[in-house]
């Protein structure tokens, strides 16, 4: 039986040393995975390709499914976010972020586990229209939601609560407000939920939601959202189970995922062998659970969560001094 090939980019900065880590954890869990690697971000750039190139999207429409360390977007006009680019290319609409307490980690609650699923291609990041006045007076962006995008994404939330038998869904808006695009979205939720009889869903407010995920976050299990206001919302629940350093993201369309580490490529620190993996690793086992490998997917974890109970072998910013190879030594002893 031949082994199922994956797309890997490391990226930029750090990218490339937790992806390492990241490979080497694979391959000890034995997801029998062969690796197409493929570059992408400055480090393209530096080997004298486009930011994103044809390449590297060609190995992904073939594999269908990419693991992908941080991109360093170029600064200055004319730029735009590569991450935008490979989800707009790939028509990956579902970005899926979990937030869970660890024991060992410092934090101010031990009782999270949620999800956040945001809308990925459309919404402010539409870019259907961005402009600045000749004078410099006045700028614009057009955010546009549309019935298609809105239905898919709650469809999509709703069967993910199904499958991992999550009970509540809160549909984030600022239809009081923004009564066109939020209005149309919460409209939309309204008639999806009825084929979802057996899921609570509640309406609230983005504001009212940022404040009751900091005042009690344990009231949420899953959290579907536009994509402004999911990019904020799932940046704050990392914040509130250790930061961007334990935070996987998936990015999900019909036919192709991506799966990352969802905080930046820290120059500050590459190179110098001091990143935390995990982000990176935690999202190559959503990577194997979308694969149907539960069952490695799931020892990962339960390692990442063996070696940060124990606590002495953390990087900085989980409280200790390990080294990445030191802490990915650690989980692979484990597993």
């Amino acid at each position: 039986m031949s082994k199922q090939i994956i797309t890997v980019i490391p990226g930029d900065g750090i990218g490339p040393e937790i992806t390492k880590a990241a490979l080497r954890v694979l391959d000890t869990v034995g997801a029998d995975l062969e690796y197409d690697i493929q570059v992408a971000g400055l480090n393209a750039i530096e080997q004298g390709k486009e930011l994103i190139p044809a390449e590297t999207l060609d190995s992904i429409r073939t594999t269908n499914i990419a693991l992908k360390g941080p991109l360093t977007t170029p600064i200055g006009k004319g730029f735009t976010s590569l991450n935008v680019m490979l989800r707009k290319e790939f028509e990956l609409y579902a970005n899926v972020r979990p937030a869970i307490t660890r024991k060992g980690i410092t934090s101010r609650y031990d009782n999270i586990n949620l999800i956040t699923v945001r809308e990925n291609t459309e919404g402010m990041y539409s870019q259907e229209r961005q402009e600045v006045s000749e004078d410099g007076e006045r700028a614009e962006s057009v955010s546009v939601i549309t019935r298609t995008g809105a239905e898919r994404i709650l469809r999509f939330a709703y069967d993910l609560a199904k499958r991992q038998g999550r009970r509540k869904i809160a549909v984030v808006h600022k239809a009081n407000i923004l009564k066109a695009t939020s209005g149309l979205f919460l409209d939309v939720s309204r008639e999806v939920r009825e084929d979802y009889p057996e899921i609570e869903t509640r309406e609230m407010i983005v504001d009212n939601t940022c404040m009751q995920l900091v005042v009690r976050p344990e009231q949420f299990d899953v959290i579907v959202t536009t994509n402004l206001f999911g990019d904020i919302i799932s940046d704050l629940c990392a914040g509130l189970v250790g930061g961007l350093g334990m935070a996987p993201g998936a990015n999900i369309g019909d036919d192709a995922a991506i799966f990352e580490a969802v905080h930046g490529s820290a120059p500050d620190i590459a190179g110098k062998g001091i990143a935390n993996p995990f982000a990176l690793i935690l999202a190559a086992a959503m990577m194997l659970d979308h694969m149907d490998l539960q069952g490695h997917a799931e020892r990962i974890r339960k390692g990442i969560n063996q070696v940060i109970a124990k606590g002495d072998r953390l990087t900085g910013d989980l409280g200790g001094n390990a080294n990445t190879q030191e802490i990915t030594d650690a989980l692979i002893e484990r597993l």
